[in-house]
């Protein structure tokens, strides 16, 4: 089974156990990323040996073609069908880590402008039934993960829809087309970006769409991107998509069927927001011997300035400033005593009672967060 997932190439090569109907279900349910590559340029996994019942092997091309493969074994074949989807998807997302932005999301499409609506949320939190009501209107790009590219193209990944059936009990991948999606039109463009809120109630309630404030957008993306950070300028980057379309909204929800017409206007060309966010990546000192006691920047990858807030990330991820903790980051981008520390934010914000030991508090929660280090 040759397969496109994220325009990443794979050759899944099935266990002599893994029977021809079940071998043709797979492929009808993954039709829809079928890869038309000549056989000659993805390299053949070899055969799996692991002793699990069901088995198959994966060999595929990253875009910098270099070749790998895994394997995967399982106790039943739907175990098997859901771990293959599951990797697939991994392998794939960390073969394109740097290249695009891909949320964690599903997402459909206008079926005559290619205007994509991509709507954010965690696993278990209401995408593939989303994908699965919208898509009957739509076309259905993805229910899994949405991959943006710097012009805000969108690479389709409509892949079997991954359906619960109780606990304990692997998902169901179920095929697009047999749950009657439309297909995705070529020319995909990201139009909105949406955070799916859906709330349990006795009664449905009505659908709420709003705008979401940037920085609350941006700490909200983060969690849900994949390799975010391995992006030149992975904060600046996200907030210039979020601009391009008009800005974040959320919508809060109880049934999907109510999805279709609150979501209809979003898929119309947005206006471009005003830049509502200023870059403060400066460089941080560099390495060498720092004088006992002083205080500087750690390393980070990207800072933006929202409004009053500072969003820094961090290798570890992404922490968010307010209050006096802009200003202190602000001036230690060179190493300073703490007496210089304590004037540089007096300078912005004054000296009310108490401000020294508020400093210091402040300081040392940076420190403890790995915003700012310490000399020794």
């Amino acid at each position: 089974m040759r397969l496109q997932v994220l325009g990443v190439e794979f050759v899944v090569r099935w266990g002599e156990e893994v029977g021809q109907g079940q071998r043709q279900s797979t492929a009808a349910a993954w039709s829809r990323c079928t890869s038309n590559v000549p056989s000659e340029d993805t390299p053949l996994p070899t055969a799996p040996a692991t002793e699990q019942p069901f088995s198959a092997g994966v060999a595929y091309k990253a875009h910098d073609r270099r070749a790998d493969e895994f394997e995967l074994g399982a106790s039943s074949f739907e175990k098997l069908a859901e771990g293959l989807t599951s990797r697939l998807t991994v392998a794939a997302i960390l073969a394109n880590a740097g290249r695009l932005t891909m949320l964690h999301a599903c997402a459909v499409a206008d079926l005559n402008t290619g205007a994509v609506v991509a709507l954010v949320a965690k696993s278990g939190t209401g995408k593939t039934t989303a994908a699965s009501v919208l898509g009957k209107t739509y076309g259905y790009v993805t229910d899994e993960t949405v991959a943006i590219r710097p012009d805000g193209s969108v690479v389709p990944y409509p892949k079997p829809l991954s359906v619960k059936q109780g606990p304990g009990v692997p998902k169901l991948q179920v095929g697009p087309a047999d749950l009657e999606l439309q297909k995705a039109p070529p020319g995909l463009q990201l139009s909105s970006m949406v955070l799916l809120d859906r709330v349990e109630t006795a009664e449905p309630v009505t659908p709420v769409l709003r705008r979401v404030p940037l920085a609350d957008a941006v700490m909200a993306l983060i969690p849900d991107s994949s390799s975010q950070g391995e992006i030149d300028q992975p904060l600046q980057s996200l907030c210039r998509l979020i601009g391009s379309v008009g800005g974040v909204r959320q919508v809060t929800y109880s049934e999907a069927t109510d999805l279709p017409e609150v979501l209809a206007p979003l898929f119309g060309k947005q206006p471009h927001n005003e830049q509502e966010w200023e870059a403060r990546a400066g460089l941080t000192a560099t390495a060498g011997d720092v004088p006992a006691g002083f205080i500087r920047r750690a390393g980070h990858k990207d800072a933006v300035a929202i409004e009053d807030q500072l969003l820094v990330m961090l290798g570890s991820g992404i922490v968010q400033l307010a209050g006096i903790g802009p200003a202190i980051w602000e001036a230690a981008a060179e190493p300073l005593t703490l007496h210089q520390l304590t004037e540089a934010v007096a300078k912005v914000h004054g000296v009310p009672e108490g401000y020294r030991d508020a400093v210091v508090r402040a300081m040392n929660r940076l420190i403890s967060e790995g915003v700012l280090e310490q000399g020794t």
